[in-house]
């Protein structure tokens, strides 16, 4: 173990700080590490392996499609994207999409179209549109967007920064309604956010957030790259709320766990201020990615992932919130996506994390209070059973 380590640390750039833990191999929920041990995956790479480790039907797609032909660029057609994006459009209830591959491309894509929109349909003048963004928002680390963001450690030492954004309070209809000016183009914003620890805003703020941009002819663009596919235990976290946004990022677990593959979705008069080298990428859209994620979103469907999500998810917050430790000062969460506070007085989310993963338990702290609980969606009610009694000898021992 740590020869390899040492080899990331020497050769790597520090920009993580991971748990000393060399992994080699994963199946269904579980991962060993390069010793042999077995660990329950309580993390699912942020949301990104979502299907499970090696599911065996993306693995025979990903094997079938090398086999024939993996990246073409989109200097020419294939036979596999049109049936990718039609089909993820009829989920979502879009008209068009852009495929890309990161979340964070995704997002830039996003941005880019709602400022050409706003110069183009709302007649913003040049250069003065604005996008409002959410406090405690997790876009993505391009330059672009961490200039937005309220975390002053994804900021430190980079700027300057790319004007044109407003921030808001996360779940304030009313502060959004006071930003919205005649040059506002756009309200970016996640549906729950995931990197602040799994916050949710109040019951009907989404639904309100809409009809505001509605009334302001303001864009309604929803980040869902954590909170999608069947994370929050509906197909996207919007459907709680009954509403249909004016656009759609997506991304993580559209790749199956096997591929980076993102995509930015929305109604045909957004996606059309696009023309031939307005925007682009390489990778986006290439027939292995395509192929990958049109079966990824079968087995989400044909597996009843998501139902699982909701049931599990449910199931998962009862077990936390009967452990009633003194360490823990709230339990919050939706689906399978659950946010467990720890009281940083007592104990760091760090060092609950550091002896989970000594009983066999792999998650990840978030802001250093917050222990984030987001396992492939195919884990089971045993598991679940066994993975919160670990949680709870953890607690006991911290306490």
């Amino acid at each position: 173990m740590d020869e390899w380590i040492s080899l990331e640390e020497q050769f790597g750039a520090h920009n993580y700080h991971p748990l000393p833990v060399v992994l080699t191999r994963g199946n269904g929920a579980w991962v060993w590490d390069d010793q042999g041990k077995k660990y329950l995956d309580m993390l699912s790479a942020y949301s990104a392996v979502s299907h499970g480790h090696a599911h065996p039907r993306l693995i025979k797609v990903l094997k079938e499609q090398a086999e024939k032909i993996a990246v073409a660029s989109r200097a020419f057609y294939t036979d596999k994207l049109g049936i990718f994006l039609k089909r993820l459009c009829e989920l979502a209830e879009m008209e068009m999409g852009l495929p890309m591959n990161t979340g964070a491309e995704a997002v830039e894509t996003a941005i880019k179209a709602a400022r050409r929109w706003g110069y183009r349909m709302k007649k913003i003048p040049k250069d003065k549109a604005e996008i409002i963004v959410a406090e405690g928002n997790f876009h993505g680390r391009t330059t672009t967007i961490v200039g937005f963001s309220s975390e002053s450690a994804y900021q430190e030492g980079f700027g300057p920064f790319t004007p044109g954004f407003k921030m808001i309070p996360f779940g304030s209809a009313s502060a959004l309604e006071k930003a919205i000016t005649p040059n506002t183009c756009a309200f970016l914003v996640e549906p729950i956010q995931g990197e602040a620890g799994i916050v949710l805003p109040p019951a009907g703020w989404l639904k309100e957030v809409s009809q505001l941009c509605k009334r302001h002819n303001v864009l309604l663009i929803l980040d869902e790259v954590q909170s999608g596919l069947g994370r929050t235990g509906k197909m996207f976290a919007f459907q709680h709320e009954g509403i249909q946004p004016d656009g759609l990022i997506l991304g993580k677990a559209l790749g199956g766990g096997l591929l980076p593959v993102s995509a930015f979705l929305s109604k045909r008069e957004v996606m059309e201020v696009f023309n031939p080298g307005s925007h682009g990428s390489t990778f986006g859209g290439n027939p292995l990615a395509a192929a990958v994620g049109l079966e990824a979103i079968k087995v989400l469907i044909e597996e009843n992932l998501i139902e699982k999500s909701r049931d599990l998810g449910d199931y998962l917050m009862k077990k936390l919130h009967n452990l009633k430790s003194p360490l823990i000062t709230e339990v919050r969460g939706k689906g399978l996506w659950v946010g467990v506070v720890i009281d940083p007085k007592k104990a760091s989310a760090r060092s609950v994390c550091e002896k989970l993963m000594l009983k066999g338990i792999l998650a990840k702290e978030t802001h250093e209070v917050v222990v984030r609980l987001a396992p492939p969606l195919v884990i089971t009610r045993e598991e679940i059973d066994w993975a919160v009694d670990q949680l709870a000898d953890v607690l006991k021992q911290l306490g």
